[in-house]
């Protein structure tokens, strides 16, 4: 057989999700009623993503039109090849600190690669179904990095919102709190004034919250808060000549054209290098477009498909990058946005990446003036919301693994960075729950009937017997009892409340009846089912012991004193 044959042999037994868009469902079950409702969630959650878009990308350390470009690019493929009726897609806050990072570390060249990279990586993740495994996240790292990142966004924030004279925030922590020390004296009081009241504009602005809203404030929720500060903001600095940074000052506008093919500049020199941010911008890409999502099926009590969803996702972020456009993913606040507008369909995300499209071929000179205090102060609100700050609150009332991982992954994604965080959240993790099962699972003597003969041990195995729970076999196996003494004769193991065994207790238990067999010792095994049985059989154990595979403790002890009896 060729190499290539049995390549196609080996993918074809590998379970494979198929490539079928959540978009296809729509055949023949769309109405002219839902189009209305996705075309008017669009145009809604279009003007949401306009300064959000503008704001991720500037503290990213991109141009603002690259958030722009990444809205509109990759929130038509997200929301066209995803797994998700309504999800939105785009560059989000989570981003911004690994974004800021790459840039700072290799270049904006090898962002692209790493985002090309990561899109390949997660197209491969939903192909192989790893998307059932992101759930399998502790919730206490997810809340633990949504909070840091959170915090790491409000740091990054704090030259515009201050407009300190900073010419570039460094992207480590440490360093970023030693620039800010050494320029405060900088301060920018036009430019704090502006940032504080758009704050207060973005968190107090009326909110729809149903029918007991009054009538002009459900009318004037329908203005997004977001955009009020834009055109607030900027009528101010226009008006009164403030002297503060504008995207035209720093950026010289945005272009009022579509976004061109750019081909990255490709070094495989680099490429070992950018394995690291490719895994992580992958990882944490899947993480917040599957959270994303469950958000938006408890909404709609709906059920996404959450390997499409990342094939969806990578095909954007390897597409996006061609057009000068940013890592996207699922973005919780516009979804919601999109959910609450009234969408019931990809066809909202369409609409709002076409509206995106039209604003920056109509309206792109008008963002000059548009300060970058007021995209600071956005940004400020996003990170306020962003973190699941009751938790830390909560955490006296949590058990200490869950304390122990929630606060390290927190201060590890503040301190240090993301990709640390999650592995050493991991580690520990499984070290607790390790420590959990070995406490969970118990090797202990049972008691056998009166008429039961000496010499027959009986020994109750429960829980999980793992490499990590391996040591409650010892008073069982120990070799001294066997050398020394009177051996037991026959010895019984009830695996009644056995749920899982590994290769390494197998093998210890093997050796145990090898070493029974040497001096003339019977073993049986008695309640193995399911899991506990396929591995006795995988092992060979149950073949060696043949007919001393029993039931249940009945036939184990009428067996035991059949043997002891053959053995006189």
């Amino acid at each position: 057989m060729s190499v290539t044959e049995r390549l196609k042999n080996a993918l074809g037994n590998l379970p494979m999700e198929p490539f079928k868009p959540i978009t296809m469902d729509l055949i023949g079950n769309y109405s002219t009623h839902q189009l209305t409702r996705d075309i008017s969630a669009g145009l809604t959650v279009g003007m949401v993503a306009l300064p959000l878009a503008m704001a991720f990308a500037i503290a990213s350390g991109v141009a603002p039109e690259a958030g722009i470009y990444t809205s509109i690019i990759a929130g038509f493929l997200i929301a066209v090849l995803g797994g998700c009726r309504v999800q939105i897609g785009g560059p989000a806050g989570a981003f911004i600190v690994i974004i800021y990072g790459i840039i700072a570390n290799y270049g904006l060249a090898n962002l692209m690669i790493a985002t090309i990279g990561s899109g390949i990586l997660l197209f491969l993740m939903g192909l192989f179904k790893v998307g059932n495994l992101i759930r399998f996240i502790p919730v206490s790292i997810v809340i633990g990095f949504t909070n840091g990142i959170a915090v790491l966004i409000a740091l990054s924030q704090v030259k515009d919102f201050l407009g300190l004279d900073i010419a570039k925030v460094p992207a480590d922590f440490f360093g970023q709190m030693s620039a800010y020390a050494t320029n405060i004296h900088t301060v920018n009081w036009y430019a704090l004034g502006v940032a504080i009241v758009s704050f207060f504009i973005v968190k107090f602005w009326p909110k729809d919250t149903g029918f007991r809203t009054a009538a002009w404030k459900r009318w004037v929720a329908k203005i997004p808060g977001t955009v009020v500060v834009l055109v607030v903001s900027t009528i101010a600095v226009t008006t009164l000549n403030l002297p503060v940074e504008t995207i035209g000052s720093k950026f010289g506008g945005i272009p009022q054209t579509l976004p061109s093919l750019q081909m990255p500049d490709f070094e495989l020199a680099n490429l070992r290098d950018l394995v690291g941010p490719m895994v992580t911008l992958a990882l944490l890409g899947a993480i917040e477009s599957l959270l994303c999502a469950r958000v938006a099926d408890a909404m709609t009590d709906d059920r996404h498909n959450p390997n499409q969803e990342l094939m969806g996702q990578g095909v954007a972020n390897f597409v996006v990058p061609f057009f000068g456009g940013i890592p996207a993913t699922g973005t919780i606040a516009r979804t919601v946005t999109n959910i609450k507008s009234g969408a019931t369909s990809p066809i909202s995300g369409v609409v709002h990446a076409v509206t995106l499209l039209i604003v920056i071929l109509a309206a792109a000179p008008l963002a000059s003036n548009i300060p970058l205090a007021a995209l600071s102060a956005i940004l400020l609100f996003v990170a306020s919301n962003m973190g699941n700050w009751g938790e830390f609150i909560r955490l006296r009332r949590m058990t200490m693994s869950y304390k122990a991982t929630l606060l390290l992954t927190f201060f590890l994604t503040v301190i240090f960075d993301l990709t640390v965080a999650v592995e050493v959240g991991l580690v520990v993790s499984c070290m607790f729950f390790i420590y959990r099962m070995n406490t969970l699972t118990m090797v202990r003597p049972m008691s056998l009937s009166l008429d039961t003969p000496e010499g027959v041990e009986g020994w109750l195995l429960s829980g999980s017997l793992f490499f990590g729970s391996v040591s409650k076999l010892n008073q069982m196996t120990d070799p001294k009892r066997l050398s020394t003494g009177t051996p037991p004769r026959v010895v019984i193991l009830d695996c009644h409340g056995l749920l899982n065994i590994d290769n390494s207790a197998m093998d210890i238990i093997h050796t145990y009846y090898r070493a029974l067999k040497r001096r003339g010792c019977e073993m049986i095994i008695c309640g193995a089912a399911d899991h506990t049985l396929r591995q006795l059989q995988r092992t060979g154990i149950a073949q060696d012991l043949g007919k001393n595979m029993v039931l249940d403790i009945f036939d184990a002890e009428r067996l035991a004193r059949q043997l002891i009896r053959e053995q006189k």
